[in-house]
Parts: structure tokens; C-alpha cells; sequence
């Protein structure tokens, strides 16, 4: 199994182009950021201390849900290709069988989120400690380096569940073009869940890459939150406005928000291996009444 993760690593990476085009939805949303809805945010909040400094952190928790889920999905497309060529069926034959190689699929992409997520926050952090002065002393690096890992694991597995229903790569290209240019939405960066229709963020809701994005902000922005609205009326009212904590009923809690991801981790992971496991004891089953 670790051939066969290995050999996806070098496939992924060696396409310089795909690694380009994967990250291509996340540097998007950071780009309309930099152009387009800075200086108007920034403008509706300047009365709030440390504006600038919440508003950095703001776009890099759902930038980072967004590399998360383009970037693992891309990595996946090598199932596709496989399955296509018809390449899965020989490397089925080998000692790993069926179950491993899906599980090979599944660690390499999640190591792949993983990487290409650390290597946008690098950047994002470094570009505004250069220019908005935004201080690093302070980020959680234990917990955001393991939030990353769930959250490349999580969007594996929902980007695996929808990759079972395509069978061309002519579908995994149309795919990636509605995932790269729904995700800067689902996650409430080209524009603040709050200000969405009613319908809207109910459909947001629905989206396991909010509840991600919701979690990193939640993360990257505690301290500043506090110092920045004293008044707790008036921060719920920002949280909720800008995704950073979702509705329900009530507002999630960080802690509940974690449980909700970690349902969904489990719901996905069962939905993609239980299929994989009913197959091997069947072949077993077979296989001992010969």
C-alpha cells in the first residue's frame, strides 16, 4: 500500500499544471479578497478595533476550507483515470487488493489537503504580516495543524462519495469546475453567510466545507474576537453574520460544531468503505466454498 500511496504522491505532483489548477479556487477567493472585498469590509467595520487583523484571519479559515476540498479532490481524479484506463483492475491483482488501493486513494489525497493547505496559510500569514502587520505570536499551531489534517480527511471522503458517481473524465473535468467555483460560496468567503437569502444559507448549511470554515475562523480568531467586541450581544452578531459561528436553532458552539464535523466524518467514511468491505467478504465467501 505505501507503492501504490508513493505512486499517487509522484502522479499529483509531477503534473505541475494540476497542482496549479487545484489550488486555483482557493487563490481565487484569496485574490477577490485582496482586490475586491477588502477595502469595502474593512470600511464597514472600521469602527471595530483590530478590524483589519479579524478580517485577515476571516478569509484564511475559509481559504483553508476551500484548498481543502479542491486540492483532494483533484488528488482523487487519479481514481478516476485509473478506473477509465482500466489500471485499477491491474493493480488489483497485486497483494494490496481492492480495499488497500481504495485506502491508498484516501491517505494519499488526505496527505495531499494536508500539505497544500499548510503551504496556503504559509503564504497567506506571510503576505499579511507583510502588509497588515498581523502578528503570528499567537496562532494555535498544534490545533490547526491537527484541524487540517480532519479537514483534509473530511473532504476526502465527501469528494470520494461524489467521485463514485462519475465514471468519464470528461464528467471529473465538469465536476471540478462547479467544485473550485461553489466552494469560495459554501464557505462564505466571496460573501459573508449572514448577508445570503434565507434559502441560501440554509443550503450552505447542508455543506460539510462551512462547518469546516466555520471551525478554522472560530480557531484563528478567539483572542482577537474578544478584544475586538467586549460586548457579547454585539460579537454573536458578527459571528453570525460573517460564518463564524453557524445557526441552527442556536448558535454552534465550537465544541458543537466539532461534534457536527466529526458526524460527518464518520457518516462519509462509512458510506465510502463499507461498499469496499461487503465486496472483500463476499470474494472471501466465495473463495472458501470452492
Amino acid at each position: 500500500m505505501n507503492a501504490m500511496i508513493e505512486r499517487n504522491l509522484k502522479l499529483y505532483f509531477r503534473n505541475r499544471s494540476g497542482v496549479v489548477f487545484s489550488l486555483l479556487g482557493a487563490m481565487i477567493s484569496f485574490v477577490l479578497y485582496l482586490v475586491f472585498l477588502k477595502q469595502n469590509m474593512q470600511t464597514s467595520w472600521q469602527a471595530v478595533p483590530h478590524a483589519k487583523t479579524l478580517l485577515d484571519l476571516w478569509l484564511i479559515g475559509g481559504t483553508l476550507a476551500i484548498t481543502g476540498m479542491t486540492t483532494t479532490l483533484s488528488s482523487l481524479a487519479q481514481q478516476v483515470v485509473d478506473r477509465e484506463r482500466q489500471t485499477s483492475l491491474d493493480l488489483q491483482l497485486t497483494d494490496a487488493g481492492p480495499l488497500k488501493l481504495q485506502v491508498s486513494y484516501l491517505l494519499s489525497a488526505t496527505l495531499i489537503g494536508s500539505l497544500m493547505q499548510l503551504i496556503m496559510l504559509v503564504v497567506m500569514l506571510a503576505y499579511f504580516h507583510w502588509t497588515d502587520q498581523l502578528a503570528l505570536t499567537h496562532l494555535p499551531i498544534i490545533e490547526l495543524g491537527v484541524l487540517m489534517i480532519g479537514s483534509a480527511l473530511v473532504a476526502t471522503l465527501v469528494n470520494a462519495i461524489l467521485l463514485q458517481l462519475v465514471r468519464s473524465l470528461s464528467n471529473l473535468s465538469k465536476l471540478e469546475s462547479i467544485v473550485g467555483t461553489a466552494s469560495g460560496f459554501l464557505v462564505g468567503t466571496y460573501l459573508p453567510i449572514g448577508s445570503l437569502p434565507t434559502a441560501a444559507q440554509q443550503l450552505v448549511k447542508l455543506t460539510p466545507g462551512s462547518y469546516v470554515a466555520a471551525r478554522f475562523r472560530q480557531l484563528l480568531m478567539s483572542s482577537t474576537l474578544k478584544t475586538a467586541f467586549p460586548v457579547e450581544q454585539t460579537r454573536l452578531h458578527f459571528e453570525r453574520l460573517m460564518g463564524i459561528r453557524l445557526k441552527w436553532s442556536t448558535l454552534l458552539t465550537p465544541a458543537a460544531t466539532t461534534h457536527i464535523i466529526s458526524m460527518i466524518l464518520i457518516g462519509a467514511l462509512l458510506i465510502v468503505m463499507v461498499p469496499q468491505l461487503v465486496t472483500l467478504w463476499h470474494t472471501r465467501q466465495l473463495r472458501a466454498s470452492r
